[in-house]
């Protein structure tokens, strides 16, 4: 057990992990996730960094979530079981039941269904118990599995490389902490890839723990099953062996296209916390950029502005290659969520990239939730911070440069070949694999049966049609880029009339004791929120000339005791609108046509502009709007920006500070900063 013990010791440490911190495990009661378990307890509770039992004799800050799918008629039993046996180990334990809404998933996605729906739970526990890390129990065995079955479906040298050794997932809905938003991603780390299956038996054994076997894991119906059969068949060591190295050197070449990207990203790259991004060709021009880089760069950056959760691929992709290899630019092209032209006013030498809402059917996203009362925190101690900072300090070395990379410009057809012809891979391991991968192809082209893209859909996100309304006090998350909410005071802020001091404004409270009926959307209706259009920009138009003109009529006004009157064209509200559509139009132009269109607006019950938040404008000083850029995808799926809620950008547009934790070597991660927050020098790699 000892080399075990330490072996897993030294994950944890690359992980940035220390015993004291909050963690939670996923344990199914197989013997992968009971051996996680043990270990995890060991490492918890020994050395000289040893955390204390609590009041119970449970481990201190170990909490192990069992998820029970209900698809077996034995599995709240077997629940029951596990969660009794790890609970002796001394780690407590908290069982959930899935619901299916819909019926129970298809057999033909039964797997991928329980899997959307496992890790949809364990976001959710850990949100409730305020843990930011999670460790999984997946294994070399699984990254074996998980080979083969992707290179029977042709996937590329970054496909190949399998699951990252830690990665982070993020919530598909929004917490909030007192008056401040966090949409908080959970940082998932698997400590055993480096274990065989064989290892994690061993394990158990050792310590007379016992497991339970899923059934289902030994049905042929399922890809992984067969192909975890037929890998079990080869049971050469040298097999094993050149298998895991062939994978290692994917996950290697991942790295290095990884860290590529980002410093693509960080040198060309503009995001703009409006939501778009502006790509620098001028910069891209004379680099030597291999195409599978340049294929990622544009997938990370265009992935990140559309808010997609699937990256870009295939045509959509090759259409994005043809497309920025062109200087200067001239066209413009709609592709994977996302339009691209040229940047108004750089003549050609810069691409503009912003969300497509208006040519896309599908319904508004938006996602709604209230604050939590005050002196309930969600997150007490950003743990995940320190974790990424202490790993980063393990791994400051272990970047790779582009000697010890293979397979950059190599066809996915062609990869086992160059494998063999570099000697990773020898000839019989070579045979076995391509059978193995002929195989599945086979079976997985043979399929007849067609799987609506409607039976996926598990765990998806709230989607609303337009016209949703936004109650006071109530959180919108609005097409997983802005958190909006807003509210009506009763009496007027001296600071939101401040600036119409130069437009000889009465500020006595007397003169604004009146706001008009469509600021606050009427006493029966809260505002909706929908995308800017472009009559939005012509109606602050009209409305920033002064004196107000005769298209504006008059207004029904209540009075905060509720007595009415009927408010002229020369009313302070009016006149505060006026002067906040003048100052909105001057943001607004600063902002490309296209990019507008992705930003969020409050409109009243008559369909009539209430307020555009991301410009400061609104009707009324009474209306409090407020609008937080916060992507629910962050850059590359997973980057962590530390210090701040959004992206921190200098005088120049780019990124001051940030983290970078790549997901396709297990022990990288990029970190950068900048000595001053207006500097525009390039940020020091460490």
């Amino acid at each position: 057990m000892s080399k075990y013990t330490e072996a897993f010791s030294r994950r944890m440490a690359m992980a940035g992990l220390k015993p004291h911190h909050q963690i939670a495990l996923g344990v199914s009661g197989g013997p992968d996730s009971m051996a996680l378990c043990l270990l995890t307890a060991r490492w918890k509770t020994a050395g000289g960094n040893a955390v204390k039992s609590e009041n119970g004799g449970f481990i201190d800050g170990l909490l192990a979530i069992i998820v029970d799918h209900g698809l077996r008629t034995e599995s709240k039993e077997e629940a029951n079981i596990v969660s009794h046996r790890v609970s002796n180990m001394g780690i407590r334990c908290e069982i959930a039941c899935c619901d299916w809404p819909s019926g129970r998933p298809k057999q033909g996605q039964l797997q991928e269904a329980a899997r959307e729906m496992r890790y949809q739970i364990f976001q959710e526990v850990c949100a409730q118990h305020q843990i930011r890390v999670l460790l999984i129990a997946h294994h070399a065995d699984d990254q074996a599995e998980l080979f083969i079955l992707r290179l029977s479906r042709n996937s590329g040298v970054l496909g190949l490389a399998g699951m990252p050794f830690t990665s982070h997932i993020f919530p598909t809905y929004a917490h909030s902490n007192y008056e401040t938003q966090a949409n908080q991603s959970i940082l998932l780390v698997r400590p055993l890839l480096e274990f065989s299956k064989e290892d994690l038996y061993k394990i158990c054994i050792g310590d007379s723990e016992d497991w339970v076997e899923d059934p289902t894991n030994q049905s042929p119906l399922f890809a992984r099953n067969r192909i975890r059969m037929a890998l079990n068949n080869l049971s050469s060591s040298t097999f094993k062996f050149e298998l895991q190295a062939i994978i290692s050197a994917c996950r290697i070449t991942r790295t290095y296209v990884d860290q590529m990207s980002y410093s693509l990203i960080r040198d060309a790259v503009v995001f703009k916390d409006h939501g778009y991004a502006v790509i620098d060709l001028q910069i891209l021009r004379p680099l030597k950029i291999k195409n599978i880089c340049m294929m990622k760069f544009l997938s990370m950056v265009l992935q990140f502005v559309s808010q997609r959760q699937r990256q870009i691929r295939g045509s959509a992709l090759k259409l994005l290659m043809d497309y920025i290899r062109i200087f200067p630019c001239k066209n413009s092209v709609t592709a994977a969520g996302c339009y691209l032209c040229p940047d108004p006013g750089s003549r050609g030498s810069k691409v503009l990239v912003c969300c497509c809402f208006d040519d896309c059917a599908l319904p508004l996203k938006m996602e709604f939730f209230v604050p939590h009362p005050c002196g309930q925190q969600v997150i007490c101690v950003d743990e995940l911070e320190k974790c990424v900072e202490d790993k980063n300090s393990c791994a400051k070395n272990l970047v790779p440069n582009a000697t010890g990379v293979h397979f950059l410009d190599i066809n996915p057809e062609l990869i086992l070949a160059e494998a063999k012809r570099l000697d990773i891979i020898g000839e019989s391991t070579y045979n076995s694999i391509l059978v193995l991968q002929k195989q599945e192809t086979t079976r997985f082209r043979s399929k007849t049966e067609a799987i609506s893209f409607s039976s996926l859909k598990v765990g998806v996100e709230t989607v609303t049609p337009i016209g949703k309304s936004l109650q006071p006090g109530q959180f919108c998350y609005f097409m997983d880029r802005f958190i909006l909410t807003w509210k009506l005071n009763n009496k007027i802020d001296k600071d939101a009339i401040s600036d119409l001091v130069d437009y000889d404004m009465d500020s006595s409270e007397k003169y604004w004791s009146f706001c008009c009926t469509c600021c606050i959307a009427g006493q029966n209706k809260a505002p909706e929120v929908r995308l800017m259009v472009e009559s939005d920009w012509l109606y602050l138009a009209e409305l920033s000339k002064y004196p107000i003109s005769k298209n504006f009529l008059q207004y029904e006004v209540n009075s905060v005791n509720g007595t009415k009157q009927i408010m002229d064209r020369t009313a302070p509200c009016l006149h505060y609108a006026s002067v906040s559509a003048k100052q909105a139009l001057r943001l607004l132009k600063s902002i490309p046509g296209r990019a507008r269109r992705s930003l969020p607006v409050l409109i009243n019950q008559h369909r009539k502009l209430l307020s555009i938040p991301s410009v400061n404008f609104k009707h009324c000083p009474f209306l409090l709007v407020h609008v937080e850029f916060k992507p629910k995808i962050r850059l590359g799926g997973v980057v962590t920006i530390h210090n701040s809620s959004k992206l921190q950008v200098n005088q120049k547009g780019h990124i001051k500070n940030g983290m970078i934790s790549s997901c396709g070597h297990p022990e990288t991660t990029i970190c950068f900063s900048y000595q001053s927050s207006t500097s525009s020098t390039v940020p020091h790699i460490n």
